[in-house]
């Protein structure tokens, strides 16, 4: 990615872009009924701008199915990401903002900030490889940790793992989670799953707790590291 302060794209396209790609995460191709759901839109805009955005070779297009991002376009979409997640960080890094208080911050920011600041900023840092929510932060090449990585809710009791990356956006959450220590980097055993996806008690570094099954599946864990 070079360092520019020119933008190629405007941000509303960059919200496209970057919408696309976090729901390609999840399914692939996207409708166009989620995108206009993500983003707050009408879905005859939704499909106005998808056609603008296939003209210009950054996404794929098929009537009925669904839009992909092309490889033009996922460098872009991973461009915004990387700004985002890096603004983020700093936020919380280096001037003190709880987790819960970045997301609107860098989503104003990232539009804003060139390549040269974020890449000054992530020098700063050490070159991080997540932001505060352990999402993966792309490279400036481009690259991204891809991994599938299984989500609290799946755990069978008794099963103990690290918390990787929490999934959520929604202030109050990210502040009820940040209360029980549920943040990446913590410990967490599953202790009993309650039947028909109800409460799951968890051990977290320790103490118990309670989640709903809902929140258990956008908290994504990992191994423990060995000794």
């Amino acid at each position: 990615m070079p360092h520019t302060s020119e933008r190629p794209y405007t941000p509303v396209v960059e919200d496209y872009l970057k919408a696309v790609w976090m729901l390609q995460q999840v399914e692939s191709p996207v409708s166009t009924s989620r995108i206009a759901e993500r983003l707050g839109l009408t879905a005859a805009a939704v499909t106005a701008m998808v056609k603008r955005l296939a003209e210009q070779d950054l996404l794929r297009h098929e009537p009925y199915y669904g839009v992909r991002l092309t490889a033009a376009g996922e460098l872009e979409a991973l461009r915004i990401i990387r700004r985002h997640r890096v603004l983020e960080l700093f936020l919380v890094e280096k001037l003190g903002y709880e987790w819960d208080r970045v997301h609107d911050e860098a989503e104003r920011l990232e539009h804003a900030a060139s390549d040269e600041l974020i890449e000054r900023l992530a020098r700063l840092m050490g070159e991080p490889e997540r932001d505060p929510h352990g999402s993966a932060i792309p490279t400036a090449a481009g690259e991204v940790d891809r991994g599938a990585y299984p989500a609290l809710g799946d755990l069978s009791p008794g099963e103990r793992r690290r918390i990787l990356e929490v999934q959520v956006q929604e202030p109050e959450q990210l502040r009820y989670l940040g209360s029980l220590n549920l943040r990446p980097g913590a410990q967490v055993e599953v202790v009993e799953k309650f039947p028909f996806e109800g409460p799951i008690s968890l051990s977290i570094n320790g103490a118990p707790a309670v989640i709903s099954h809902s929140l258990a599946q956008r908290i994504r864990v990992r191994q423990e590291e060995a000794n």
